[in-house]
């Protein structure tokens, strides 16, 4: 009897798992994978639920792995939704619920995957899945937490897919082979308070700050690479409070949005928004404040074995071959990539995090025989 994997999309969607609320999800999972014959391991860390999972015997043999989460985002708006956000319900072929995308339905469908393929031809190897509950939060003690476990352990996998949505528009348009690099930058600029009408008594940090986003903003960071498209920088927002049309304020506030490709390291850029800020205080005189965040490094696997592996399977249950990309934002793909070579598939992720987020039922039987088709090639 095979594993359904819309089935247990539905009762993992019933778990209110949002972030960093376990939910019951990894429970049921553990349940299911131990029930085939995975020996399970809660890696706990913080606030933060994990889930190791592995069939066969460590040793010499290879070890295929899995990476995903179950967290989920908020539901919003609870009132915009026209069905309840953790129903699980499913009309006109589609499955509707938070983390019915994003991914809930990946999980399910490379658990479902993995239970049939080492109960129906065991391999002559491992399958490990690590899943973790803080994906879609700090992912401080996630993903990082599983490797750090597995680490201290000798648990290893020798290739990954990590089951993101991945594809733009039709199941078997894309999959990553890397990310580029995100860092959040936030600068406090200070000059000196004053009366808008005594100009040498004070000094404006709004004029340094705007030269400052503008110098930013303005600088073209790369025209992109082989397997990258050009880094951008973008200011999200800035922000001074000050209510009074009379005064002159004492500080302003901005922050900037950098996603960068191999050509950059989070700490190259650190150092060019240091060097900026410098001038325009050196400028104005005004004191600048920044405080840098680098939540992951640009990353790329080289088309090759495990792509070419993903490729083919994708293309022989859908007949599309998929753009090899490193478009989007971050993954836990950028932890994994230290530990073995990654790539990233799953569904089409044009309706994840939204209002009424939903998948259609057919897709998740089909990114089940993918992944189960990259089991069976795999272990051949």
């Amino acid at each position: 009897m095979t594993t359904d994997p819309v089935d247990l999309t539905a009762r993992l969607v019933r778990c209110p798992s949002v972030t960093p609320e376990e939910g019951g999800a990894l429970v049921l999972l553990q349940e299911v994978l131990e029930g085939a014959g995975f020996a399970c391991t809660r890696v706990d860390r913080g606030e933060v639920s994990n889930l190791f999972a592995r069939w066969g015997a460590r040793g010499n043999q290879r070890a295929f792995g899995f990476n995903g989460h179950t967290d989920v985002v908020p539901v919003g708006d609870r009132d915009a939704w026209s069905v309840d956000p953790f129903g699980a319900e499913i009309k006109e072929g589609f499955l509707y619920g938070r983390g019915a995308t994003d991914m809930k339905s990946g999980v399910a469908a490379f658990v479902a995957a993995a239970v049939d393929f080492v109960t129906e031809t065991p391999p002559d190897g491992a399958v490990i899945l690590a899943i973790t509950g803080d994906e879609e939060g700090d992912a401080v003690d996630g993903t990082t937490a599983l490797l750090d476990w597995m680490a201290e352990q000798g648990e290893r996998m020798d290739v990954c897919i990590v089951g993101e949505p991945t594809c733009p528009e039709t199941l078997g348009d894309m999959m990553k082979i890397g990310r580029r690099g995100s860092m959040n930058a936030w600068f406090t600029v200070t000059g000196k308070q004053g009366h808008s009408a005594y100009l040498d008594r004070a000094l404006n940090p709004m004029p340094a700050m705007a030269r400052l986003m503008d110098r930013l903003s303005s600088h073209v960071l790369d025209e992109g690479t082989d397997h990258f498209d050009p880094s951008t920088l973008s200011v999200v927002t800035i922000d001074t409070g000050n209510k009074a049309t009379n005064v002159i304020p004492a500080q302003t506030r901005a922050t900037v949005n950098i996603r960068f490709n191999d050509l950059h390291s989070g700490a190259a850029l650190s150092d060019w928004l240091r060097q900026e800020a410098a001038r325009v205080d050196a400028e104005f005189g005004t004191k600048t404040d920044l405080r840098i965040s680098i939540s992951g490094e640009s990353f790329i696997t080289p088309p090759g074995a495990l792509s070419d592996l993903v490729s083919k399977a994708v293309e022989a249950e859908t007949g599309r071959k998929p753009e090899l990309s490193t478009t989007g934002g971050t993954s836990d793909a950028r932890f994994v990539k230290a530990h073995c070579p990654v790539v990233e598939f799953g569904l089409v992720g044009r309706r994840m995090h939204g209002v009424d987020e939903h998948v259609a039922v057919d897709e998740i039987h089909r990114l089940k025989a993918i992944y189960g088709r990259i089991l069976r090639d795999y272990f051949a």
